[in-house]
């Protein structure tokens, strides 16, 4: 670990103006971005007194190998330039609230001849009405398919739509009554677009008049003695009402907020928020994360504002008014921030009385919750990866324990259609946004060794070539670009003389240890792929699945771990999900490769043809499972020439279930 006081700049060379700064580690990757008002007042606070920092910022001082700044004109701008590069570089010791998904919104096309209702995320269309968001999807799913029990509307796709309308059989949907079967003439368009108004209206609040008249109609079968009527109608008042108690009123119609509580310790902190749209709650979400600087309450409420509507697909979902615990040191300049992301004014408060600080307390409970539930699940998984990594340092005689593991799985049937996996373990934990695919031909195909020293070849060559990129070099002078800041922001003096980050790299930080799945001619291979490029502080290991033993470059006896060991359980963890992506590869690209060879032997049949086959289907299984008629459906393809593709198609379903070989044990895969 590198020593502050090594890359500690000068008091004097650092401006008072506010700023951004970035710490670099020794490989010039980005791992911590911060703003301050006053850049030299807290940067200074890092270097003043290392052992008196929070563990996590200790940690990152120690792991960077440089600092740097610039100097920008405004707070807004600083916040502005730290979220931008926060979500560039994802730096590993930042706080990170964001989501790795948009939220799902009920979504009604109004906008088409026969409306459809279904669970949408991503971009708004036009002409189409959307309710929410929600969250979990489940809870919209769940309530849109008691709706259709009242309002069956259309939720099917156009190609299914179509392929009814030509055959004349309407879905599952329609057969059950959950949906009016536009596409077979059952119901007219206007009255399906009245069906389909009909729920919207239902799901903006007009619930009790919907139920109000279907009591009416209830009563009335039963005065006439239709009691399979009035049953019917009191299931469909039931389903009402029970969606209508899940989206039950907490806070006046017209109100639209967010509402945020926080629960923290000296580590951590968990965040919750409640989604209140028209009054009602349409989701919540939560978080838990560690803590980095010695955060208050305040600026851990900046940062969760920042991160949860930084993202571009995120600003149809910024709602009037944002309810947080405390206000951010900077709440004018985030408001503002907002209001340009949401083209409206946005209203950053605390709620001090009433329904909306009851439903905060709600809200913090929830928080309060979350954050115990993590901490004991989190102490015993802790503990257990950290041994394993202690026993893995020990056993391997490792100089560190291995905080970042990459293993390697090669695939193929019969030699053909070869493939391999990477995957990486940070901390004991898969780490799937670094996974990679590698596709192998040629004389690296020819047997399990080769392939295996062709793919750490590349994989490594290509971080060999990032690291002497110049643009990946953090002591390379480069120049801001102009758009990036304004021209009063151009006093900047880092400490390497670089002025903007480097480019993100592909395979981030090099392991510690190198996994293969395999034994002493795996590791062989691979032990020689990184002496040829100079490589000489990665560790290699393969785990040898018969026997499970770990074998090691240039011993003749493998190291035996104990059956028992939660070092070989993290191994074995390890291998098997390299195991199960490398198939996963394999078999799309088989599946590929033997549809496309299928239709090219079929005669006859021109690429024009199975460009149209392929698109009519739409996938690989739905055209193997089709009948002589259903190909004949095809513009091109005639009785004969079904027929004979059929035959074809039918062969070929026997050839895929042939077995996938993994080549490093010889072992047969089920499919």
């Amino acid at each position: 670990m590198a020593d502050p006081a090594t890359y500690r700049p000068k008091t004097g060379e650092i401006p008072t103006a506010p700023g951004v700064y970035r710490f670099r580690d020794e490989h010039g990757r980005i791992i911590y971005v911060g703003k301050a008002k006053n850049l030299r007042s807290r940067l200074n606070s890092y270097f003043a007194n290392p052992r008196g920092l929070m563990p996590k910022t200790r940690a990152m001082v120690h792991t960077a190998a440089g600092v740097e700044w610039t100097v920008v004109g405004t707070e807004l701008e600083a916040l502005q330039l730290e979220y931008t590069w926060i979500k560039e570089f994802n730096p590993r010791f930042n706080i990170m609230f964001r989501d790795d998904k948009s939220y799902p919104y009920l979504a009604v096309t109004m906008g088409e001849k026969y409306p459809r209702a279904q669970v949408m995320r991503g971009d708004r269309r036009k002409d189409t009405r959307y309710f929410g968001p929600f969250y979990p999807a489940k809870a919209i799913r769940e309530t849109l398919d008691t709706l259709l029990r009242v309002f069956p509307v259309r939720t099917c796709s156009s190609g299914v739509f179509k392929r009814a309308e030509r055959t004349g059989r309407p879905c599952l949907l329609g057969y059950i009554d959950k949906c009016a079967a536009p596409c077979v003439g059952r119901i007219s368009p206007e009255d399906h677009r009245q069906l389909a108004a009909e729920l919207c209206d239902f799901m903006a609040g007009e619930g009790k008049r919907f139920i109000s008249s279907l009591e009416k109609e209830m009563q009335a079968a039963v005065s006439e003695l239709d009691y399979e009527t009035a049953a019917r109608l009191r299931d469909d008042i039931s389903a009402l009402r029970k969606v209508f108690e899940r989206n039950n009123v907490v806070l006046s119609e017209d109100t639209d907020a967010d509402i945020f509580a926080l629960e923290e310790d000296e580590l951590e902190a968990s965040a919750q928020v409640f989604h209140v749209r028209g009054g009602r709650i349409r989701g919540q979400r939560g978080w838990v994360v560690e803590k980095v600087e010695d955060n208050d309450t305040a600026d851990l409420v900046e940062h969760l504002i920042q991160q949860v509507y930084g993202e571009a697909n995120s600003t149809d979902r910024i709602p009037r008014q944002v309810l947080v615990p405390v206000l951010p040191p900077n709440a004018e300049e985030l408001a503002e921030w907002l209001h340009g992301l949401r083209g409206a004014r946005v209203d950053i408060r605390v709620p001090m009385r009433g329904d909306k600080k009851a439903l905060m307390e709600t809200v913090a409970r929830n928080a309060s919750d979350a954050l115990r539930l993590h901490k004991s699940r989190r102490a015993g998984d802790i503990t257990t990866r950290s041994a394993a990594l202690q026993e893995l340092q020990e056993a391997l005689d490792l100089d560190a324990a291995p905080l970042r593991i990459e293993c390697y799985d090669i695939s193929h049937v019969s030699g053909t259609n070869v493939v391999a996996s990477m995957v990486v373990a940070e901390d004991g934990l898969p780490k799937k946004s670094d996974y990679r695919k590698f596709s192998i031909t040629g004389e690296a195909a020819r047997d399990d060794t080769a392939s295996m020293y062709d793919v750490i070849s590349r994989r490594f060559r290509n971080y060999l070539a990032e690291n002497a990129d110049p643009a990946a070099d953090p002591d390379a002078p480069q120049e801001l670009p102009a758009e990036r800041l304004d021209d009063g922001a151009t006093d900047v003096q880092p400490l390497t003389d670089t002025l903007t980050p480097a480019p993100r790299t592909k395979f981030a930080y090099p392991p510690n240890l190198v996994v293969v799945d395999g034994g002493q001619p795996q590791v062989a291979a691979a032990s020689r792929a990184l002496a040829d490029l100079g490589i000489t502080d990665v560790q290699v290991v393969g785990l040898a699945k018969r026997l499970e033993e770990v074998w090691v470059p240039d011993s003749d006896f493998p190291v035996i771990l104990p059956r028992a060991s939660e070092a070989l359980f993290l191994l074995q963890r390890i291998r098997d999900e390299a195991h199960r992506f490398a198939i996963t590869f394999h078999r799309q690209k088989r599946g590929k490769s033997m549809t496309a060879s299928l239709l090219d032997e079929v005669p006859g049949l021109g690429p024009a043809k199975r460009q149209a086959l392929l698109k009519h289907f739409g996938s690989v299984k739905k055209l193997r499972a089709a009948s002589e008629e259903e190909l004949q459906q095809v513009p091109g393809i005639g009785p004969a020439m079904a027929a004979n593709l059929r035959s074809r198609l039918a062969d070929s379903s026997k050839a895929e279930a042939a077995p996938a070989v993994n080549m490093s044990t010889g072992e047969i895969l089920e499919t």
